[in-house]
């Protein structure tokens, strides 16, 4: 059997929502003949005569055996999200019921989708651009409300709006060389007026849109490193010698009982960790052993896998005992990721120089019981046990993690008929480096521009930056590359 690919038009079906046991079960059909096939194991005639955008109450059949009650959602060509024929069944939940109704459909002439093979066809039937269909997966796997709204924005089309207007600039300026490229100089001066012969020389017409063009670029570019963080999240490890109030403050970030605390060191054998979200970036919080040198065979190896997570971390919340002060341990600590390491923070303040994620650890420095003895100067006061200064650490965390990406000038706020679309940032890293690619060959243009090189050497530059950013929005694609995004869909979307 020849196996299916992204291109052709068979009737497909997959599970819309999780295979499992659940209250209903949403099973997802679309191709050519996809109501006419259903309508074969339908048990009323309804459905093959149904307008788009209705529901019909019914029986799936398998000759004269009834195999679920069903309601099936009718969708016709073009007003439906793959615009082919679509209908979605609404069926009872659990293992049993789904798999015994998909049968039905596969001996009906269904075959399985491929992963993102749904998306794939409303990109190709023109319903969404690439920008769309690839936030579709962003909605899917967002962690934070504020990761879902930056994806619904993409989704309402702000960064395909931005993406669209850039190049619609920037072909402008491809079009103003092109023409200098076409003529000989005494056609132009024909044309044209006299101030045509500087340009001639070799200076690039519309050189100031193409550096405001840059300029938009960039600011999309930039936005990838917040993005990221909002997408990926940041990994926070909690250290600190023994008792120090690490398990407590975990449980206080975490508002549940996770970690055990009692008043004997090293409770803590291994580490522990749990995601929460702080101002909606998502943290993988991480309870660590209380490092010191221990005898104990088993916290000896829970203290050395603590060493290895303060490597790997994002961002380290080092604790130290307000009741007790600092101990010679902690000045170990202190004396060796405090000061102005490149990737380090000096107590509270975050380093400049800082990257995230996962390219070294910001050290944030934290005076625990501050509600039994005051912090000095310079160190975050909290109270694990009474919640005290929460909302100061909450703003280190946040103000470390934008610090870190080096956000720099704002990203462009999108509306399209009066409605507004929210801020045009890139949410793939297909988006990022394809945005990169486009900002290298321009700003080379420029350079060039500036040394009055020849047109016929800079109008290419252009042509490929265009190409580029084309790519982003899928108007310029091949199916190698199509084929490649959508496999890392799942199934059903």
């Amino acid at each position: 059997m020849k196996a299916p690919n992204y291109g052709d038009e068979s009737p497909i079906a997959a599970f819309a929502t999780s295979y499992g046991n659940s209250a209903l079960t949403l099973i997802r059909c679309s191709g050519k003949d996809s109501i006419r096939l259903i309508s074969s194991v339908f048990s009323s005639s309804k459905l093959n005569d149904a307008p788009g955008n209705t529901v019909v109450h019914g029986w799936i059949t398998a000759g004269n055996e009834k195999i679920d009650e069903v309601l099936v959602s009718v969708f016709r060509a073009p007003k439906s999200y793959t615009g082919e024929d679509s209908l979605d069944i609404c069926c009872h939940g659990g293992i049993s019921t789904g798999k015994a109704v998909m049968d039905v459909l596969k001996n009906a002439g269904f075959r399985d989708a491929l992963p993102g093979e749904f998306t794939f066809r409303a990109f190709m039937n023109g319903k969404i651009d690439l920008t769309k269909s690839e936030s579709v997966m962003e909605i899917v796997s967002a962690k934070t409300d504020k990761g879902r709204q930056h994806a619904v924005s993409r989704l309402l089309g702000s960064l395909e709006k931005e993406i669209n207007e850039i190049i619609t600039l920037l072909v402008q300026v491809l079009a103003g060389a092109e023409i200098y490229l076409d003529y000989s100089e005494d056609e132009i001066s024909a044309e044209f007026d006299a101030s045509a012969s500087d340009e001639i020389a070799g200076r690039l017409p519309g050189k100031e849109i193409a550096q405001e063009v840059l300029a938009r670029i960039k600011k999309l570019s930039n936005s990838w490193k917040l993005e990221r963080i909002y997408q990926e999240g940041v990994m926070v490890v909690i250290a600190g010698c023994p008792n120090a109030g690490k398990s407590s403050l975990f449980n206080m970030l975490l508002k549940e009982e996770r970690s055990i605390v009692t008043e004997v060191p090293g409770t803590t054998r291994d580490w522990i960790e749990a995601f929460v979200s702080i101002d909606g970036i998502p943290i993988r919080l991480i309870d660590t052993a209380g490092l010191r040198e221990a005898s104990d065979s088993v916290e000896k190896i829970g203290v050395e896998r603590s060493r290895k997570m303060l490597q790997d971390a994002d961002i380290v919340l080092y604790l130290i005992d307000g009741e007790q002060g600092i101990t010679n341990e902690d000045k170990d600590f202190l004396a060796l990721h405090s000061g102005s390491g490149e990737n380090h923070a000096t107590y509270g303040v975050p380093s400049p120089a800082g990257t995230l994620p996962k390219t070294g650890s910001c050290y944030l420095f934290v005076w625990n019981k501050a509600d039994i003895t005051p912090a000095p100067e310079g160190y975050i006061a909290v109270s694990a046990k009474t919640g005290e200064g929460l909302q100061e650490l909450y703003s280190a965390i946040t103000s470390a993690i934008t610090s870190a990406v080096s956000v720099s000038g704002e990203v462009p706020s999108v509306t399209h008929g009066g409605v507004s679309l929210g801020s045009a940032s890139l949410g793939t890293e297909r988006q990022k480096k394809l945005i990169d690619s486009a900002s290298y060959v321009l700003e080379e243009a420029l350079i060039l521009a500036e040394r009055e090189e020849p047109l016929d050497i800079i109008a290419p530059l252009i042509r490929e930056a265009v190409s580029s950013l084309g790519e982003i929005t899928g108007e310029v694609s091949t199916a190698d590359i199509l084929e490649e995004m959508f496999s890392r869909f799942c199934v059903g979307k």
